[in-house]
């Protein structure tokens, strides 16, 4: 078993850069999940860490041991690819027992690996069988097989999901995260998918334009983004955003003023951000912390405004709506018995305890060490 390090990692293809000073450290049995639009270097990232791109700059580490100049197949991982990349011709034995066969392990031990493996995932009845026999889900249950029958020191899945329905992709989504409780192996998983990546990491890469953005668990990501693509991204329905600026507000407290609408901050809010007063920021707050006023969770702290209802999605344990005030555009994920009607005026409740600020310049978060702070003394208690 081992832990995987990025180094001041870079990748160059001429010209262009992928990954810029990529550092990381991926602790022994961890399920790290990178994530980031297309084209944000994760998979980049792993085939780097695979051996299947060379490094154009620092180190990458397995364990002790830097791999840059290690062979793909000695570098003690597996891969599951997104296509699966089975081999149409052989059966589902065959195509579990390849690697092991290259390796010129003993018969009976790749006949003992491949019968285990095939039995803890559920497919030892479909050993005789051929990929086009199978169903997508029956294929990568396979390509995860092929991986697990080597017992690699790192597992790396590169979108693996991808080519299943929304469906099976829950299920595999549960099947996998029990996997790694029971090999207790180091995984590392890369996705487009926001929801995979809240679900399954128990940390998470977040990505973009070949930049890190914020490494870190999926509670803090979600309340305490380090910037506003990091906000954006993390989330669905996306995180509202509105240009705004502090102003000083009666005593202690502040005003976030965003042409459209005022959000009077008490102080007891207000802390992080009394040092920012007279700056554009950005604010961001997330949908489910705008509610309809005739809802209005207990125990928040709350500031009240109206908007025009343009849409209305009834999900059924929610509502999702889509709001309009002064020119601007903004969503709201609230009680599925609200009375709101497209085309009507909406009181609106807007949480303020889960607001967050960013500067408008540089886009990070000016409360990011402040709220790091209490999150841990919260998770400390």
């Amino acid at each position: 078993m081992a832990g995987v390090t990025f180094d001041h990692v870079y990748k160059r293809f001429g010209d262009a850069t992928v990954v810029t000073d990529l550092t990381i450290d991926i602790h022994d049995k961890e399920f790290v999940v990178f994530v980031g639009p297309s084209g944000c270097g994760k998979s980049t990232s792993l085939r780097m860490l695979a051996g299947l791109e060379e490094i154009s700059e620092g180190r990458i580490m397995i364990g002790d041991r830097v791999v840059n100049n290690v062979a793909p197949k000695d570098r003690d991982i597996a891969m599951v690819f997104q296509s699966y990349a089975l081999y149409p011709h052989m059966t589902v034995y065959d195509n579990m027992a390849f690697g092991l066969k290259l390796r010129k392990t003993p018969k009976q031990i790749i006949d003992e690996r491949v019968h285990e493996s095939a039995k803890s995932l559920g497919i030892e009845h479909l050993l005789d069988r051929r990929p086009r026999q199978l169903s997508g889900g029956q294929r990568q249950r396979v390509a995860v097989g092929r991986a697990i029958v080597r017992e690699p020191a790192v597992f790396l899945m590169d979108e693996p999901l991808s080519n299943l329905d929304a469906k099976l992709r829950v299920e595999a989504r549960s099947f996998i995260s029990k996997l790694h409780q029971r090999l207790e192996t180091t995984f590392i998983y890369v996705t487009h998918d926001q929801v995979e990546a809240m679900t399954m990491g128990s940390r998470i890469v977040v990505l973009n334009a070949g930049r890190l953005q914020q490494i870190d668990t999926p509670f803090n990501l979600y309340h305490n983004p380090r910037n506003v693509f990091v906000g954006g991204f993390i989330g669905s329905p996306s995180m509202n955003f509105f240009d705004a600026k502090l102003l000083p507000g009666d005593g202690d407290s502040i005003i976030v003023d965003t042409n459209v609408f005022q959000l009077a901050v008490p102080p007891s809010r207000a802390e992080p951000y009394r040092s920012h007063i007279g700056q554009e920021v950005i604010l961001g707050v997330r949908p489910e912390d705008i509610h309809d006023i005739e809802f209005q969770p207990p125990g928040i702290t709350p500031a009240n405004i109206e908007a025009n209802v343009e849409v209305i999605e009834q999900m059924g344990h929610e509502m999702i709506i889509y709001l309009e005030e002064g020119g601007k555009n903004f969503i709201a994920r609230t009680d599925p018995r609200t009375q709101s009607t497209v085309g009507s005026r909406m009181g609106v409740v807007i949480n303020l305890d889960n607001m967050h600020l960013f500067d408008r310049n540089t886009e990070d978060s000016l409360a990011y060490e402040y709220k790091k702070e209490m999150l841990e003394r919260e998770v400390a208690k």
